[in-house]
C-alpha cells in the first residue's frame, strides 16, 4: 500500500523548490521596482499577497501568519502607493518560466504536462479556511491550460493549500507568529542557522517579541531555557506529519502515478533551486527548501 504520507512530503518538497526561487527573482524584482515601488521592496511577499487583492493589512496578515504584522503592513503601503494588485501578478507571471529555465535548462516543457493532474488536485478542495490557497485558485488561468505557466500555477495553488492547512494547525495549537518561527528550528540544521532564533527573526520579530515567544513555548511544556525542548521537538514534527496528512487527499486527486512523476522529475534538481536561492537571497533564506530530505515523525524516522 503506498505510504500516502511519504508521498505528501516529498510533493511538498518539490512545491518549494519551483516557488521558493520566485520570491528572490532578480527579473521580477527588477520589473516590480519599474511599477513604481522604490528597489522592489518587499517583492518577496508583495506577490502572494497581491492574490488577495486590496485587504486590509491585518486580513493580510492573518493569511500569512507566520511574518509579523508590520512587515505586512510596510510592504503592502509600499505597492498600494504606486500600483494595483494585477499588474504585480502580471510581473510574477513574466517571470515563471524565463526564471525556471535559467535554472534548469528545459524544466518547464517537461512540467507542462502534469498541469491538468495539478488542477485536478487543485480543484477537488473545499475552500474552507484557506484564504491564501482560495485566493490563488481563483485567478484566472492560463488560455492554455497545459502550459508550463499553467503547471507552475497549480502546483503554487497546492503549495498555498499546504499552507493554510498547516497554519490552521498551528491556530488549532494558540502558536502565534513568533512561536511558529521559533518551533521551525526544529526542521533544519542548527549548524547552518547557527541558533534557534534566526527564522524568526528574519520575519520582522524584535527582542522583545522573541522573548515572548519562548515565554509562551516555556509555558506549554514546549521550551525550556529559551531554546526549544525534547516535547517542543516531538510536538512540531507532529505537527508536520499531520500536515501531510491534510494535503493526501489533494494529491490522491492528481493521482498517485502522476505525483511520483512530478516529484522525479523536480527531485534531482534541488540543489539547483537551493543554489539560485543563495546566489540571490544568500544562505539561510527560505528554510521550507532546507529541510532534512527525509520525514521524521514524533516517534522517529
Amino acid at each position: 500500500m503506498r505510504d500516502w504520507n511519504h508521498l505528501s512530503w516529498r510533493a511538498s518538497l518539490v512545491c518549494h523548490d519551483l516557488v521558493g526561487w520566485m520570491m528572490w527573482d532578480q527579473r521580477a524584482i527588477s520589473s516590480y521596482a519599474a511599477l513604481g515601488v522604490p528597489e522592489g521592496m518587499g517583492w518577496l511577499v508583495a506577490w502572494r499577497l497581491a492574490a488577495l487583492g486590496d485587504v486590509s493589512h491585518s486580513v493580510a496578515a492573518a493569511a500569512a501568519y507566520s511574518i509579523n504584522p508590520a512587515v505586512i503592513a510596510l510592504v503592502m503601503e509600499a505597492y498600494q502607493d504606486v500600483t494595483d494588485c494585477e499588474s504585480i501578478l502580471a510581473v510574477r507571471d513574466a517571470a515563471v518560466v524565463p526564471g525556471l529555465e535559467e535554472i534548469v535548462p528545459s524544466l518547464s516543457e517537461k512540467l507542462a504536462p502534469f498541469a491538468t493532474a495539478l488542477w485536478r488536485g487543485v480543484d477537488a478542495q473545499h475552500y474552507g479556511a484557506r484564504p491564501m490557497f482560495v485566493a490563488h485558485r481563483d485567478r484566472p488561468r492560463p488560455a492554455d491550460i497545459e502550459s508550463p505557466l499553467s503547471a507552475w500555477l497549480a502546483m503554487n495553488c497546492l503549495r498555498e493549500l499546504r499552507g493554510d492547512n498547516h497554519w490552521a494547525l498551528c491556530a488549532s495549537e494558540d502558536l502565534d507568529d513568533v512561536e511558529v518561527g521559533l518551533l521551525h528550528s526544529v526542521m533544519i540544521d542548527l549548524g547552518e542557522y547557527g541558533d534557534e532564533e534566526w527564522i524568526a527573526r528574519s520575519r520582522g520579530n524584535d527582542d522583545e517579541a522573541i522573548s515572548s515567544g519562548w515565554a509562551r513555548l516555556e509555558a506549554k511544556g514546549l521550551a525550556l531555557d529559551g531554546a526549544v525542548s525534547e516535547t517542543g521537538r516531538k510536538f512540531r514534527l507532529d505537527l508536520e506529519s499531520r500536515t501531510n496528512e491534510l494535503m493526501t487527499p489533494a494529491w490522491q486527486v492528481v493521482g498517485e502515478e502522476e505525483t511520483i512523476r512530478f516529484c522525479e522529475l523536480v527531485e534531482p534538481y534541488h540543489q539547483a533551486f537551493l543554489n539560485r536561492i543563495n546566489s540571490t537571497a544568500g544562505p539561510r533564506w527560505m528554510p521550507a527548501v532546507r529541510v532534512k530530505r527525509t520525514p521524521e515523525s514524533s516517534s522517529g524516522p
